[in-house]
């Protein structure tokens, strides 16, 4: 059902206390996360080998988590060092730990096989962490699938028509034909608007008077995240003219947390030299607004679709982008359950033999 071999946010870091545990739900697993003394985060599947109770109900005993159940105690590997009223801890007594890593305030766990996670696959969310670039972070928990979710984010003409109000402000961009390119484990959307009135929100950075010509160039990449530039510019200036220009970075991704609910990450930048800091928090709340905007839509077709999962979609010329990614998540899925098999071929080929 779910990509496994990629990296998957989790969290923002400020999420994750200093002195406590904090738990969230990745493709169906309850994940548990907390720090060392050093401040490492530790990712540890949150179902205590024991009784398999949660050990989020448990508590934090240094660098070690102690089960809140029967106090089985588990250091950061994963291992269970204690067994109240045993001597010997048995092999078997560990839980799951997951490949962690944190770039850019973005936590991620990787959900497939460890001896695979690469850190050069994590995405570029450069402005999370950029002394250039300012916003206030962003979380919205879905009850709906994440693949409705890319969808939206993958097809921006409905700007258009959700956004009116907010992000659109013009029906020229869905007009406007969406350029396609491949990049690694995704793809490259480029849409440009001509002379267009400035959207509601571009208030929040400056004044304008006047059309604007805008711009979204955005990498969406497995296993669902989203790197923009985006902006708009004065008709009357050159293209390599910012000096009037609204700049903004975003990075936004989605989390399946189960086959029918995600999480959803998210960010707006503005340059820092293109306002006071409260910019940031105007832009935030602006934003806001347009992805309750997204929510209500989203949720609307997911019970429209639950109520009559037969029926298929028609898909149309603005679908592209979503096709290719759809295919792109189709074609990674079939590859893996492919090694899978290879693996398990493998794997009892040597038992074969040694039995021999």
């Amino acid at each position: 059902m779910f990509v496994r071999n990629c990296w998957y946010v989790i969290a923002w870091d400020h999420e994750v206390p200093h002195d406590a545990l904090f738990s969230r739900t990745v493709l169906g697993e309850a994940i548990l996360l907390y720090r060392t003394g050093e401040g490492e985060i530790v990712a540890l599947r949150d179902r205590c080998c024991h009784r398999l109770a949660p050990l989020s109900k448990g508590r934090k005993e240094g660098d070690c988590v102690r089960c809140g159940y029967h106090g089985l105690l588990f250091d950061a590997t994963g291992r269970c060092i204690e067994i109240p009223g045993t001597e010997t801890v048995p092999e078997k007594a560990r839980v799951q730990r997951y490949p962690l890593a944190v770039k850019n305030k973005w936590v991620f766990v990787w959900m497939g096989d460890p001896a695979k996670a690469d850190l050069a696959l994590l995405p570029d969310n450069f402005s999370c962490d950029d002394p250039g670039w300012d916003y206030v972070p962003g979380y919205m928990h879905y009850a709906t699938p994440q693949q409705l979710i890319c969808d939206n984010l993958l097809d921006f003409s409905h700007l258009s028509y959700v956004h009116e109000k907010t992000l659109g402000g013009s029906s020229a961009i869905a007009q406007a034909r969406a350029e396609i390119e491949p990049v690694p484990r995704g793809i490259r959307v480029r849409r440009r608007v001509h002379d267009v009135p400035p959207p509601p929100y571009y208030r929040s950075v400056r004044e304008i008077a006047g059309n604007l010509d805008r711009w979204f160039v955005y990498d969406f990449v497995l296993p669902g995240t989203l790197l923009m530039h985006s902006g708009g510019r004065p008709v009357e200036d050159a293209e390599d003219d910012m000096r009037r220009a609204v700049r903004l970075h975003s990075c936004q991704t989605v989390t399946p947390e189960t086959g029918t609910t995600s999480h959803y990450f998210f960010q707006q930048s503005r340059r820092i030299e293109d306002g006071a800091p409260s910019i940031a928090e105007a832009l935030y709340r602006s934003l806001l607004v347009a992805f309750e905007e997204d929510r209500a839509m989203i949720t609307a077709q997911s019970q429209a679709i639950t109520a009559d999962p037969d029926q298929p979609m028609l898909l149309l010329a603005m679908d592209a982008a979503v096709v290719r990614f759809r295919k792109l998540v189709g074609d990674t899925l079939a590859a893996e359950r492919l090694d899978a098999v290879g693996t398990q071929l493998a794997r009892a080929e040597r038992d074969a033999r040694s039995i021999a």
